[in-house]
């Protein structure tokens, strides 16, 4: 859903909703959140990533603000920077991750727009993540992709996640 005013850049830097929202072009647009599917997904891929990320020399981060251009701000499910943390409240330059987790209400068109903003900004690995199909997949400017070993990598190797993990049943 999209507000009907328009709003700069500085109204929405120094706002706080709840949950937070994406802002394009001076639309404040909500995102699809809450369910459980969803934020069961999202708090065990950013477990999975903290597991590794002294060893990666990365920190996972979650719904953090990300300034992809000078009008547009999107809040990734997760995203994976490198060491150190940015400074200051939001993300501008390209994380080494961006994770996207599907909710049945995201439509197809505009998850297309997200991914295309995350690849303009440069970002070099971005995943996504179907926790209703139990499916991850690579996503670059041709299109996604699903691992045949079913593990998520980034393009150097460094980190990866497997599906299985993703997965597995609560303990």
């Amino acid at each position: 859903m999209t507000t009907a005013a328009l709003f700069s850049v500085e109204e929405y830097l120094r706002t706080s909703y709840e949950p937070d929202r994406e802002y394009l072009e001076g639309e404040v647009l909500e995102r699809n959140v809450g369910e459980i599917s969803h934020s069961y997904c999202q708090t065990y891929i950013a477990g999975l990533l903290v597991s590794r990320s002294v060893a990666a020399g990365v920190y996972p981060l979650v719904e953090v603000r990300v300034q992809v251009s000078a009008r547009r701000f999107r809040v990734p499910d997760v995203v994976v920077v490198k060491r150190p943390l940015p400074a200051g409240r939001i993300i501008t330059t390209p994380p080494l991750i961006v994770i996207e987790i599907l909710s049945p209400e995201d439509r197809y068109g505009y998850m297309q727009d997200k991914l295309a903003d995350y690849f303009d900004f440069g970002v070099p690995n971005v995943w996504l993540i179907d926790p209703e199909r139990r499916r991850g997949f690579v996503c670059t400017r041709r299109g996604l992709e699903e691992p045949a070993d079913g593990v998520l990598r980034t393009q150097d190797g460094a980190i990866e996640l497997p599906a299985a993990e993703i997965f597995a049943p609560p303990q």
